[in-house]
């Protein structure tokens, strides 16, 4: 297991991982295997391009799965049962920006992040800014592009 940090997770995040790790274990093995034995066929190994494509796959494969199991090795699961009254992992939040605008964010761990779902990692800048802070908190956000100032409306 590498020394890095806890990933979180929601509910459907978590699943999703874990199914392409059994997938990736099963469904994906079985067609290298498939691909190995159908170029194993063919002949002469040391010049056989489908042989050494799927061999190549096979390599690709098996690293994903080993970073999967670490990932899942170093999961935590976070829910929309935890506190209501602060911005945590697997809150919803409301902010207003500077001119007014709301916009709502999801705070996700950073294998769930999908900015065009509004899900931003706990790692990024605007993430790392909320967390911790209180409905009706001013949080300041160094951004490339200078500071942001959004507050916060709601956390859910």
């Amino acid at each position: 297991m590498t020394d890095q940090e806890t990933e979180y997770f929601s509910e459907e995040g978590l699943a999703k991982l874990k199914d392409e790790l059994n997938s990736r274990k099963t469904k994906v093995r079985r067609e290298i295997a498939d691909r190995l034995e159908f170029a194993k066929s063919l002949g002469d190994l040391s010049e056989n391009s489908e042989y050494q494509e799927a061999k190549e796959s096979q390599m690709m494969n098996e690293s994903k799965i080993v970073e999967l199991e670490d990932v899942l090795r170093r999961a935590v699961l976070v829910g929309k049962n935890g506190q209501k009254n602060k911005v945590n992992v697997g809150s919803q939040v409301v902010v207003a920006t500077e001119s007014g605008k709301e916009v709502t964010f999801n705070i996700v761990g950073s294998q769930e992040t999908s900015p065009s779902d509004n899900k931003i990692s706990n790692e990024s800048p605007l993430g790392r800014a909320l967390l911790g802070h209180k409905k009706e908190e001013i949080v300041d956000v160094r951004t490339p592009k200078g500071n942001i100032k959004y507050k916060i409306i709601d956390i859910n």
